[in-house]
């Protein structure tokens, strides 16, 4: 599997999803941060929380931010070896 997708496949693993009182869903995942979505269904709320975290990581290597290990991948490794 590359290592991108291999990243956020692990980092959905890691998500956090709760049923707020207004009856929408919100979804986070706590080593990246800024990483959230809330939703009017949880597979919405996956969805749109997958989108976040893709826009989130491009943004992180584009400006050479350090990146959270999920799942034993760490990119800051893989991106500093290429």
């Amino acid at each position: 599997m590359p290592v991108l997708t291999a990243f956020v496949a692990a980092a959905l693993a890691e998500a956090r999803y709760k049923l707020l009182e207004d009856g929408t869903f919100f979804g986070e995942i706590p080593p990246c941060p800024g990483v959230w979505a809330n939703e009017t269904s949880l597979e919405k709320c996956r969805e749109v929380l997958q989108e976040v975290l893709e826009e989130w990581l491009v943004l992180k290597l584009r400006d050479g931010d350090p990146l959270p290990p999920v799942g034993g991948i760490d990119l800051n490794r893989t991106v500093a070896e290429a």
